[in-house]
């Protein structure tokens, strides 16, 4: 007798449920790298152009003001903006005055000489948060004081946390909008409504709290801090502003359409009650733009509506799969499928359409050149998006290959498949998103670089204790600004306990030259240093990890 155990066959069911799960599995992998990646060290959406007096400039007499100059209008974050006196003293005097893009800050006209820290941290156009600091000196330069101010950095858990509240608004936009799509025009009438009902109440309450979200953790992302780092006073700053006025909009609209939701989620409605709805969700779809990016573009009308017109197409997409995918394809039999498959594969193919054309708009005025397309953060991950958008119209194209030979309602499980391959892809799509409007534009980005005279120098160094992203501005003779952003080997902020740094021109005879270096955060020091000549100049650089571990790492940069 074979006392060997016998195992259960493996069906097809438990395969199919296995890559199910696996595949689940690797989307949710990819949703949290995505969502979760590090910030990366430029993340302002304004960028300070000029100052006066200018970064470690050596003035004769000390200025009654110091006025900063952004790239596009900025708003007030109270008690961020400061200067410090050499000897650690407040030097400014009253309230800064913000005019669009300028902000001038008073100062005390008899202090003392020495070198001066402005820092500041503020709103520009888009809600994002911009924050930076700059010294000059009066009469000589002094050793730069060091803010003992609040912390104005951006707290990481908040950060990660705006990204993930974008997703999920986005994710209960279009859980809204499908069954809600599917319901006026497409559902039989046989078939019960409660299902779809469920799933639009879910998507309904999933947006109200991630806007809800989105409200409180403006609090701390503009001004620094925790999540829970909200006061009144901080919120009703938020709320008076027009990323407020954009999402209490949205919240009032979607209390408005949840009263005509009802009845339609019971059973036809009228047209007038349809057209009121679609009215109300064009009106909803508006507050997603005017609330970011596209209300701060160079052509802010045309932005804002194609951002609309592409979250409205999405969501109508995205949504519709849904809701073939879990109900229609699974409870309609072949003569209802046969009716709706072929009008839901033209309105797919009219959403997809109109999301290529919005997108194309918005990647022509947010990324401006195809260099700052490659150059740039934004432009990577817009190529990305991109790359996921090509695949997913791959499988939308075997979609409609099985309408149009009228093979879909006879085999319903090839359409599920090809429909679940679909989503997959586009909810990695709408993680890319959720980052992508945390980004620094391109346009932005590859101005500040852009500006420079002569070019601008960004390198990554790697030793085994760290990696130093090192950044030049302009990297030409004369005055320079130095950037330095220490990670560990797994990409994560490295808190540096001492910055040094010299700066070498062999081929001219000219030894190092010690650049002072001013840390700003735990990772970041900044420094400006005057350089004579052109040249290969050496860099060097030793940062100090702890009490006993350091390292030293060397770059050449082209000085023209």
């Amino acid at each position: 007798m074979n006392s060997a155990v016998r195992r259960r066959p493996v069906s097809v069911a438990d395969r199919r449920r296995a890559a199910r799960w696996g595949t689940a599995a690797a989307l949710l992998l990819t949703l949290v790298a995505l969502l979760l990646a590090p910030a990366t060290p430029a993340s302002a959406h304004a960028v300070l152009v000029s100052s006066s007096p200018t970064a470690s400039a050596v003035v004769s007499n000390a200025p009654s003001e110091v006025v900063l100059t952004f790239s596009e209008g900025v708003r007030k974050v109270p008690g961020k903006i400061r200067v410090i006196a050499p000897d650690g003293s407040r030097a400014d005097r009253g309230e800064p005055t913000f005019k669009d893009a300028v902000v001038t800050i008073p100062v005390d006209p008899s202090g003392a000489r020495g070198t001066y820290l402005v820092s500041y941290r503020v709103i520009s156009a888009d809600s994002h948060p911009v924050s930076g600091a700059f010294t000059y000196s009066v009469g000589a330069p002094s050793t730069p004081p060091t803010d003992s101010g609040t912390d104005t950095r951006a707290n990481p858990v908040v950060q990660n946390a705006v990204k993930v509240a974008k997703y999920l608004s986005y994710l209960g936009l279009l859980l809204l909008v499908g069954p809600a799509l599917v319901l006026a025009a497409l559902w039989p009438r046989r078939l019960s409504r409660r299902g779809p009902a469920r799933l639009a109440w879910s998507g309904l309450g999933l947006l109200v709290l991630a806007t809800v979200a989105e409200l409180w953790l403006q609090v701390p992302y503009t001004a620094g801090g925790g999540l829970f780092d909200v006061t009144g006073a901080g919120l009703g700053d938020v709320l008076g502003s027009a990323y407020g006025t954009a999402h209490l909009v949205r919240l009032g609209l979607l209390a408005a359409a949840a009263f005509l939701l009802r009845p339609l989620f019971a059973g036809p409605i009228g047209r007038t009650d349809g057209i009121i709805l679609a009215i109300l969700g064009g009106a909803a779809l508006f507050t997603w733009p005017l609330a970011g990016h596209p209300a701060a573009s160079p052509a802010p009308a045309v932005s804002v509506v194609a951002d609309a017109v592409h979250l409205g197409s999405m969501a109508v997409w995205l949504g519709g799969l849904v809701m073939l995918a879990a109900f229609l394809l699974r409870r309609a039999d072949e003569r209802e499928l046969g009716a709706i498959l072929p009008i839901w594969s033209r309105w797919a193919t009219l959403a997809v359409a109109a999301l290529l054309l919005a997108g194309t708009v918005q990647g022509l005025i947010e990324v401006v050149t195809p260099k700052a397309l490659v150059d740039t953060t934004y432009g990577q991950l817009l190529l990305a998006k991109i790359g996921l958008f090509a695949l997913v119209i791959g499988v939308a194209a075997y979609s409609r290959a099985l309408v149009k030979r009228r093979t879909a309602a006879g085999r319903p499980g090839a359409m599920r498949r090809a429909i679940a391959a679909e989503l997959a892809i586009t909810a990695v799509v709408l993680g890319v998103s959720a980052t992508l409007v945390q980004t620094t534009p391109a346009r932005t980005a590859s101005a500040n670089v852009a500006g420079a005279p002569a070019g601008y120098f960004s390198t990554t160094l790697s030793s085994p204790l760290y990696s130093l992203q090192v950044e030049m501005d302009p990297a030409e003779r004369g005055n320079n600004s130095l950037h330095l952003y220490a990670y560990t080997p797994d990409n994560r902020p490295q808190p540096v306990k001492e910055w040094k740094a010299t700066a070498a021109l062999p081929s001219a005879g000219i030894e190092p030259i010690d650049i002072p270096l001013l840390p700003l955060t735990d990772n970041h020091a900044t420094g400006e240093i005057s350089l004579p000549a052109a040249g290969q100049w050496q860099l060097r650089f030793t940062v100090r990890t702890s009490d006993i571990d350091q390292a030293t790492v060397t770059a050449t940069v082209p000085i023209k």
